[in-house]
């Protein structure tokens, strides 16, 4: 039935500003671009939809219902943290280890929790 998951769609206020933020920052690409929706693509053919938001954003943390954060794989940790430091990202936390796996949660322009992640070995 479903084979897996193509996209997860972000509603951002300045949705041009953030596909960038994404390029320049994570190095994503922009894949596609409509008056309604601009894609971006990342290096394992990941897809972000960023679409334009209405309304307030209410206060979010790591608890608050719904989707929390999305998790962004790397083979290398230590250097994608550096990098990440350099193009001051700002951090929820200092990165944390367990079980060889090494995570550390953080935020773009617009407040939405991405979870940097090096897994020892695959989940599946």
């Amino acid at each position: 039935m479903i084979q897996g998951i193509e996209h997860a769609a972000i509603a951002a206020a300045n949705v041009s500003a953030l596909a960038d933020w994404y390029v320049a920052t994570l190095g994503f690409t922009i894949v596609y671009q409509s008056p309604n929706a601009t894609f971006v693509k990342a290096a394992d053919g990941g897809l972000i939809e960023i679409i334009q938001s209405e309304g307030e954003r209410p206060p979010q943390n790591l608890k608050t219902p719904g989707f929390r954060h999305l998790a962004l794989t790397v083979k290398d940790f230590d250097a994608a943290y550096a990098e990440l430091q350099a193009k001051n990202v700002s951090f929820l936390g200092p990165p944390q280890e367990s079980k060889g796996n090494k995570v550390v949660f953080f935020t773009d322009p617009e407040g939405n929790i991405l979870h940097l992640l090096q897994r020892a070995k695959p989940l599946a």
